[in-house]
């Protein structure tokens, strides 16, 4: 029997609803942005805001997950002991 632990897996609801979740909270924020009442280059800015948000978290959450994996990968040569 192997010691290593296998890689844990998301099953598919809680993806789905992960991506649903993602769609409905962009859909009314972009719905928010176009009703507001403002100036066309203010509805702009808030728009390329919120992408840049979006990429932003989005970088941050592979590069957690990045260290994450890399931490579990990591060398322990007495942990058998």
């Amino acid at each position: 029997m192997s010691d290593t632990p296998g890689k844990q897996q998301n099953t598919a609801a809680f993806y789905g609803q992960a991506v649903a979740s993602f769609a409905v909270a962009m859909a009314a924020t972009a719905i928010g942005i176009f009703k507001l009442n403002a100036d066309a280059w203010v509805r702009a800015f808030l728009a390329i805001a919120v992408l840049y948000l979006v990429t932003s978290a989005f970088t941050l959450a592979k590069v957690i997950r990045d260290r994450q994996e890399v931490a579990e990968r990591a060398y322990h040569p007495f942990e058998k002991l």
